[in-house]
């Protein structure tokens, strides 16, 4: 009969007045393990300091010191190559690079680094803005923003950076506006109200002088030498000052979510949508009536007389909006049909009383279906908008309603105009 085998154990050196212990590998470290995961997301142009500046105050922030997970810089090619210094050495900063000196400050400070501030020269962690050239209908990476097409997609490219993040329920956004070009933090602006969540996070960064513009200034209490301005006059980094700036927004995502059934897609898209909603919103609140012998609009009460052109503008709206009529979609289109109501409204009246603002002389030519005449509907409208704001209230309210570009109608709620 074989004897049975013998199973062998592997054994770490005995310590000293202990027996050998079996060998074991340390646990695994989990995510959850260094807290909750935060994303630092920043666009940067030619001056990469605003990042370690930002992480800087992050951590330093009486109120809530934070330490990204992870960091993602939106850029361009330019901004690309001046982001990069932040991996080359510098020599004043005892020929560490910035990233490096930023984190070893910050561990020398107190905080705990494990498995945060996770970020390198990588295209995942520096996304740069792409849109398609109109030449060869390829994707380009852009060196700058310079043109309208640009703008558009600078930002449909931040909204789906900022999307990529809060779709995740684990991570919160934390969304940076101090670098780049005026425009690009205006688009991130925009981005997070219309994207993010109540928990994310808006921020800029104060930076005291002179340190905001030395150029070697990367974060307070930097290691190495004083650094030096224009004016050979020799500043302490010691001595910045560096303040975190948390920047309200209203965010919008839920309401787009329960109000529309689906996300919408690109950036315009998304802003037409909250704007749609609004338009909604404003127009089920107001009451409309129109006196057509006073010639006078009351905005829920509010009477507000107007100039014969706009009353004839105000009835036709109201008067399609009333019946469901579909919207117009150009004011070229709709100047035969303004002419047919203002030759309606005079017929209305008897030619002896000439003192009825219906025979007024300024209507005898206006909305006559001419190629000039979209160009006076438009000035009406803009003339009847700024009277509405200027109302407020209510009136600011009806103006949102409205027609603009690609829509000639009034949206406010049918059951809610009285016209007499």
């Amino acid at each position: 009969m074989a004897s049975p085998k013998k199973t062998t154990r592997v054994k770490t050196p005995a310590r000293a007045g202990k027996p050998g212990a079996t060998h074991s590998l340390p646990p695994v470290p989990k995510p959850e393990d260094f807290g909750p995961a935060t994303t630092l997301l920043a666009v940067t142009g030619m001056s990469p300091a605003i990042l370690t500046e930002t992480i800087w105050a992050l951590a330093c922030d009486p109120e809530e010191p934070i330490i990204p997970t992870r960091v993602r810089v939106v850029t361009t090619t330019a901004g690309r190559q001046e982001v990069a210094k932040l991996f080359l050495p510098s020599p004043t900063l005892n020929n560490q690079t910035p990233w490096d000196a930023l984190r070893a400050s910050l561990q020398n400070a107190g905080h705990d680094l494990t498995g945060k501030l996770l970020f390198g020269p990588t295209a995942n962690d520096i996304p740069i803005i792409t849109a398609p050239d109109p030449k060869t209908h390829l994707t380009r990476e852009l060196a700058d923003i310079r043109s309208r097409s640009d703008n558009e997609a600078a930002a449909d490219f931040l909204l789906e950076q900022v999307r990529a993040i809060v779709e995740n329920p684990d991570v919160r956004l934390v969304a940076s506006i101090a670098g780049g070009r005026k425009t690009m933090g205006a688009l991130m602006y925009a981005c997070m109200t219309l994207a993010a969540r109540e928990t994310d996070i808006l921020t800029h960064v104060l930076v005291s002088e002179p340190f905001e513009t030395l150029r070697d200034f990367w974060f307070p209490r930097q290691p190495g030498i004083p650094l030096t301005d224009r004016d050979k006059v020799v500043h302490d980094p010691a001595n910045a000052t560096v303040e975190l700036a948390r920047v309200p927004f209203v965010p919008l995502r839920n309401l787009f979510v329960r109000d529309l059934g689906q996300k919408a897609g690109t950036f315009s898209r998304l802003v037409e949508a909250c704007r749609q909603n609004i338009r909604t919103s404003a127009g089920e609140s107001i009451r409309l009536e129109l006196d057509t012998i006073r010639r006078q609009v009351s905005i829920n009460g509010r009477v507000l007389d107007l100039t014969p052109r706009e009353f004839i503008v105000m009835l036709f709206l109201a008067k399609r909006a009333k019946t469901g009529a579909p919207a117009i979609t150009s004011y070229k289109d709709a100047t035969e049909p303004l002419a047919q109501l203002r030759q309606e409204l005079t017929e209305s009246v008897g030619r002896k009383n000439v003192f009825d603002w219906r025979h007024a002389d300024e209507l005898k030519s206006c909305f006559s279906d001419t190629a000039s005449d979209d160009q006076e509907i438009r000035r009406v409208v803009s003339d009847l908008r700024s009277k509405f704001q200027k109302h407020g209230g209510d009136g600011a309210q009806l103006a949102i309603c409205l027609p603009e570009r690609g829509r000639f109608s009034l949206t406010t709620a049918p059951s809610l105009i009285y016209i007499k």
